[in-house]
């Protein structure tokens, strides 16, 4: 499908324009107010609504090798970790238009290679002084503290923007009023506040400055601002001052001096942790929170008086989208849902009054499966004056046997991994006995678990061992029955008492928003999962972008000093080629790379409304790494205007009372992973690209000729 097309410029690297016109156009979404885009099929004029950058790509023609090499990217992050496919995505084409740049100021490319590779690693080091340890957060979930009853009551604050509720995520919302200043939020406590001014007053930046330079001032506004009275950890590298209040732990976090305890700062609350990893997206978080609580109590039941500690183990979580049904229909139920066809109605009904005896079957449930690695035996002719009425033969004898062995073990529900006989299933029905295909292996194993069945790969394997019992099957809830007709399914419930199984029923009754709903949850789902797992989070919102472009600009000065010791000639040990070439264009890789991270910012500012257009977000950070670097610590200057806020860096006019505004956290594996992701695909391309015309050289190009098409 053609969605558009660029211009391409022949003179120039061609699959770096490639990959920048690739990521251009997923622009809208990075950050937390996805503009989604309508995806029309050409051929059967069917729609789709999508704010995400996997379906985006699967809409683009991918054909070229820049295409493929991009998709296969973008599908290994999303198949790993489920988060981080917008960062990715923005930063190739942020970085290819940084190499291109080089290119086009006549770095060879092992240098850029080099000096982007430098820097990024260098970036990853840095921006360890943002993470946040995340300890214990189960010990207190059974409170009366939860996730579903701040929803509704709770603003997120974060460096450069702010994150509004999940229903100002579901609405169409004016740009106008999402950036007025005049916009009122709620705290956790339900007590309205002024929405922060993104752009101080000039005595505000001056009120700000004489507090950096007052040690005294600096730690009573970062005592008062500090979240709960806990510190926070920064890198100890860039203090050496003593006049400074962080000190440096064996673990790498940090913590705060000068009191008679120290205190570290650390996350330990479930759903503060929930806040700060929704982004905005409080509606599919709160179904991520309830499915942890169910695991949670299901765990604690099983387990008894000897208590071990709880693991969220996201592979028995699974989803049942219904389109078409109201909204209030989401939830989160324990068991296995599933839709049928609605003629499966009167054999539900008779089977939810009795006790049902369980069959798993591994692989297909047909006449001709084999497993993997079958024989099939050789030097064996078979002799058939007819086909057709062999076959049909073999298929009713297999068809009658399975009957047979399910009446003679009493077998009313067959889980089968694979693909079931259509033949099959109809005679099953009419025995009253319940056969569902394209079962996932998690679900089989949960009731293999709980059941005692053994899982077998073909029916002749089946003895009264494999059989399970204590399953029960019963309608899910009670749908209008103009919305049955509507979707001609009916929706079941297959469980068991202890089952570790959670099901996730995502209801919406616009149907090109399914699959949008079914992407938000797993993104969230798989937040909390690595977070958990980790145990640590960046503190969020822009924060650890913001660090590496800060870091980057004082690399790249330091490098400029010593590239004026190169051309004056007292450069020590520099005797190869590659050491002096690097320093000589190491500030000018590493200025186009901080320039990803520029465009990174802006964009992210601009899509949620926090500023009226690119180059007022900009300009923002401009002024922002100024006061950064008036700080003498990048890292130090992030870490106390986070703490005055609690939860953002650059917002003002906060009343110092919003002690209970929750942090914005992002993962840390999966983000890092998304900046390496990026560099090496961008870096792969540089290097591997036959096409790079950097010059005219020896023949004139007609101006036909210097211009081509990009079809995405």
């Amino acid at each position: 499908m053609v969605m558009a097309c660029r211009v391409i410029n022949k003179r120039r690297h061609m699959g770096l324009q490639q990959l920048s016109s690739f990521a251009g156009t997923g622009r809208t979404f990075l950050g937390p107010l996805k503009l989604s885009k309508f995806i029309i099929d050409a051929e059967c004029h069917e729609s789709v609504l999508i704010s995400s950058t996997v379906r985006l790509l699967e809409s683009l023609d991918l054909t070229s090798a820049v295409g493929q090499l991009l998709n296969e990217a973008v599908q290994a992050q999303n198949n790993t970790y489920k988060t981080g496919t917008s960062t990715l995505l923005f930063l190739i084409g942020a970085w290819s238009s940084a190499a291109e740049e080089c290119l086009h100021l006549g770095v060879p490319i092992s240098l850029i290679v080099s000096a982007m590779s430098e820097g990024l690693n260098s970036c990853i080091e840095e921006v360890v002084s943002l993470q946040v340890p995340v300890y214990n957060v189960f010990d207190q979930i059974d409170n009366t503290k939860t996730f579903s009853g701040l929803e509704t009551s709770s603003v997120s604050l974060c460096p450069f923007l702010q994150i509004p509720s999940d229903s100002d995520l579901q609405k169409e919302h004016d740009l106008k009023d999402v950036a007025s200043p005049s916009l009122t939020f709620y705290n956790l406590s339900g007590i309205p506040v002024r929405s922060p001014k993104l752009f101080r007053s000039q005595a505000e930046v001056e009120a700000d400055k004489n507090t950096l330079q007052n040690p005294q001032s600096l730690q009573n506004s970062l005592l008062t601002g500090s979240r709960y009275g806990k510190s926070i950890l920064i890198h100890s590298r860039h203090f050496n001052r003593t006049d400074n209040q962080w000190i440096n732990k064996p673990d790498g976090f940090l913590e705060q001096h000068g009191g008679a305890t120290p205190s570290t700062y650390r996350c330990s609350d479930l759903v503060e942790l929930e806040m700060g990893l929704s982004h905005g997206d409080h509606h599919s978080m709160k179904l991520v929170d309830e499915a942890v609580r169910l695991q949670y109590q299901n765990a604690s039941m099983q387990q008894g008086s000897c208590m071990m500690p709880f693991r969220f183990d996201i592979s028995r979580i699974f989803t049942c989208c219904l389109p078409g049904v109201p909204e209030s229909f989401s939830c989160v139920c324990p068991g296995f849902i599933t839709v049928i066809s609605i003629s499966n109605t009167t054999l539900v009904k008779e089977l939810q009054n009795q006790p049902i005896r369980i069959l798993l079957i591994e692989g297909d449930l047909t006449e001709k499966y084999r497993h993997l690695g079958f024989n099939k035996a050789t030097n064996i002719n078979t002799v058939l004056e007819s086909m057709r009425v062999q076959q049909d033969t073999t298929e009713e004898l297999w068809t009658n046997y399975v009957l047979q062995v399910l009446i003679k073990f009493n077998v009313n529900l067959v889980l089968v991994q694979g693909n079931v006989s259509e033949h099959l299933t109809e005679k099953c029905i009419h025995s009253k006995r319940l056969v569902l295909g394209s079962v996932n292996s998690c679900v089989m194993q949960a009731f293999a678990e709980a059941s005692g069945a053994v899982p077998v790969t073909y029916i002749t394997q089946v003895n009264e061992d494999c059989v399970g019992s204590g399953v029960s099957v019963t309608f899910w809830r009670s749908i209008p029955s103009d919305v049955i007709d509507r979707i001609n399914v009916i929706t079941i419930v297959i469980k068991m008492e202890g089952i570790n199984l959670v099901t996730v029923v995502l209801t919406s009754p616009v149907t090109a928003q399914m699959q949008t709903k079914e992407d938000r949850f797993w993104t969230c789902a798989y937040r909390l999962y690595y977070a958990l797992k980790e145990q640590k989070v960046f503190l969020g919102g822009g924060a650890v972008e913001f660090l590496c472009l800060s870091h980057l600009q004082i690399l790249a000065e330091q490098s400029l000093s010593k590239r004026n010791y190169v051309c004056s000639g007292w450069l020590p040990n520099t005797s190869s080629w590659l050491a002096s070439s690097l320093a000589l264009y190491r500030s000018t890789v590493l200025k186009c790379l901080a320039n990803g991270w520029h465009k990174y910012l802006s964009t992210l500012i601009y899509n949620t409304a926090s500023c009226s257009s690119e180059f007022e977000a900009s300009t923002f950070i401009q002024q922002r790494l100024q006061n950064a670097t008036d700080s003498g610590s990048p890292s130090s200057y992030i870490l106390n205007e986070y703490s005055k806020l609690n939860s953002g860096i650059f917002n003002s006019g906060i009343s110092n009372k919003l002690e209970q505004i929750p942090s914005i956290y992002d993962v840390v594996i999966p983000k890092t992973e998304a900046w390496r992701r990026a560099l090496d695909l961008v870096l792969l391309v540089l290097q591997t690209d036959s096409e790079i015309i950097t010059g005219l050289g020896h023949r004139q190009l007609n101006s036909q000729e210097t211009e081509g098409f990009l079809f995405l």
